[in-house]
């Protein structure tokens, strides 16, 4: 199984090293190039309609899997403590419908509606059973 090095830094270098995944926390992003091999440039941002990191000291895990459905490749896989660990391939249906869930999450996320709910008060009920329903998937797909 490949595995990635991880290394903090304040600016994403110029000349990415393959199996290096650079995390910027002021710019609120990691960056790797495609474990396929192909050379690309992966860009994963941090928010809460993007990506979410996990960092335990000596590994860390990137939340959701990453698709990479612009590049030739198409590679999709999940970084598990440093891990890599590749998925299938989906489908053209299945890649504009995750797109279009994207869209939507950011949408209702930053519409003008959700910017007037107070912050200290979150509606819990739609996000963990998201939440839910994206470890069931991920544990099937471990155990698989």
């Amino acid at each position: 199984m490949k595995t990635l090095k991880h290394e903090f830094v304040q600016y994403i270098p110029d000349q990415l090293e393959e199996g290096v995944i650079y995390i910027s926390m002021k710019y609120r992003l990691a960056v790797h190039k495609c474990v396929c091999g192909c050379g690309n440039q992966v860009t994963t941002p941090f928010s809460p309609t993007d990506w979410e990191l996990r960092f335990y000291g000596d590994s860390l895990s990137l939340n959701p899997s990453i698709g990479n459905w612009s590049f030739d490749c198409q590679s999709h896989y999940w970084i598990v403590k440093n891990q890599i660990r590749f998925v299938g391939r989906w489908s053209d249906q299945q890649i504009n419908d995750g797109r279009e869930r994207d869209k939507k999450r950011k949408k209702n996320f930053y519409s003008e509606d959700a910017a007037k709910k107070p912050k200290n008060r979150i509606e819990r009920q739609p996000a963990i059973k998201s939440k839910l329903k994206r470890l069931k998937s991920f544990f099937r797909f471990l155990n698989s």
